[in-house]
């Protein structure tokens, strides 16, 4: 297995205190609770902004779970390389025409552990239609999906329901947006859902 900053001895203990003093100095509340199962997509919404990263990084240790998550392969290149790997990171060359979700698929079942976050929204610009890769992962590992958030106008942050997929995308989908409905990022003139 390998080490991330969330299995390194020492480290995962110093982040956790910078996890929680960060958290309270800037005024967030974290909300709810993750999905109970060891693995399980977490659907990230709305993406606006880069600050995103280092909140979702501070619940993730707060709230207790492994953060993976995939970034363009060129994050990965030089020496960031091996630092956005150990922060959780999974290179994506989205140029290859490869079946990505299956090679996802199988990588998950192969871990003990792991809450693979996923922008649905494929971007940081405003997108009213989400792409359905992340639902093709929850389904081909047979994995809930946590509906995760970060609502910046009320400072809070966290999960809502955990979603199990029934097979039909686009009502599966269309309950999903619901709950995003009103959830405020960075950027507002950039949500699809308000």
């Amino acid at each position: 297995m390998r080490r991330t900053i969330y299995t390194t001895p020492v480290v995962r203990q110093i982040f956790w205190v910078l996890s929680w003093i960060g958290i309270k100095l800037t005024g967030w509340k974290l909300v709810g609770t993750p999905p109970k199962e060891k693995k399980f997509v977490l659907v990230a919404v709305p993406h606006t902004s880069n600050w995103d990263f280092p909140i979702t990084l501070a619940m993730a240790f707060l709230f207790g779970f492994r953060l993976n998550w995939m970034g363009k392969h060129t994050l990965f290149k030089g020496p960031m390389g091996p630092i956005m790997k150990w922060l959780g990171g999974i290179p994506v060359d989205r140029r290859q025409k490869n079946n990505l979700v299956d090679q996802i698929v199988l990588g998950v079942k192969q871990l003990d552990e792991c809450a693979l976050a996923i922008p649905p929204e494929g971007t940081r610009s405003r997108t009213d239609k989400w792409k359905t890769g992340f639902y093709y992962i929850a389904q081909g590992a047979d994995i809930p999906i946590g509906l995760a958030f970060l609502d910046y106008k009320h400072k809070k942050g966290g999960f809502g329901p955990t979603f199990y997929i029934t097979g039909d995308i686009e009502k599966d989908i269309a309950e999903m947006q619901e709950f995003y409905r009103g959830i405020a990022g960075k950027h507002v003139d950039q949500c699809a859902n308000d």
